[in-house]
């Protein structure tokens, strides 16, 4: 079921305007950029897709609100190349309280879809890649790129291409830096989401 497979319920302030993005079935969405402060008094700039129907005209830049919605992908081709895309899709906006602490919760249900990538940094933690497919309506999937570290990321190894996980853990934004020759490096922007718990729901050994 949809609502148990991907949820998201993040709260920031309006960090850009509202900019036209497509038009399905009649209807109209819009994108715009939400700034959500972790604990740790960093923030995290986030891309939301929004129908015009969630915009009553009185939200605008600066306003501090909470989004209701599922994590949402889909592939941009550029130069020949495709790009997976991520974005908070809203399903209910509502304003928060001054007095509201922040959130950014994700919980998805879903399955490994190709190799997890796992490594160690030169300070010998642990980190690891994984692809989640999440099932949606009408025969489509979400693919989200989420992110572990430490013990999560030893769970992540032991995982294979058709496992069925749920994690819990929050969308984040991450600057990185990509060679394009020996003389040129451009810093990009990375979309995914940051697992705090994560367990098996059922794999082809244990079949549970």
């Amino acid at each position: 079921m949809e609502a148990t497979t991907n949820y998201a319920v993040i709260s920031g302030m309006i960090a850009s305007a509202f900019t036209f993005s497509h038009e399905a079935y009649g209807e109209r969405f819009f994108t715009f950029m939400l700034e959500s402060e972790r604990l740790s008094g960093t923030s995290d700039v986030l891309p939301v897709t929004v129908s015009e129907r969630l915009l009553d005209g009185s939200l605008a830049l600066g306003d501090t609100i909470k989004i209701i919605g599922q994590i949402r992908s889909y592939n941009s081709y550029n130069d020949g190349r495709t790009h997976l895309i991520l974005t908070l899709f809203a399903r209910d906006i509502l304003r928060c309280e001054d007095d509201e602490d922040p959130q950014n919760n994700i919980e998805l249900n879903g399955f490994i879809c190709k190799p997890c990538i796992c490594r160690t940094t030169p300070f010998g933690r642990k980190i690891a890649d994984i692809l989640l497919a999440v099932n949606r309506g009408y025969n489509k999937s979400d693919y989200i790129p989420c992110i572990c570290w430490g013990r999560n990321a030893v769970f992540a190894s032991r995982l294979s291409i058709g496992d069925n996980i749920k994690i819990t853990g929050r969308m984040q934004s991450r600057k990185y830096q990509k060679k394009l020759s020996d003389t040129e490096i451009i810093e990009k922007i990375a979309y995914e989401i940051s697992i705090s718990r994560a367990e098996i729901l059922y794999n082809d050994e244990n079949n549970t």
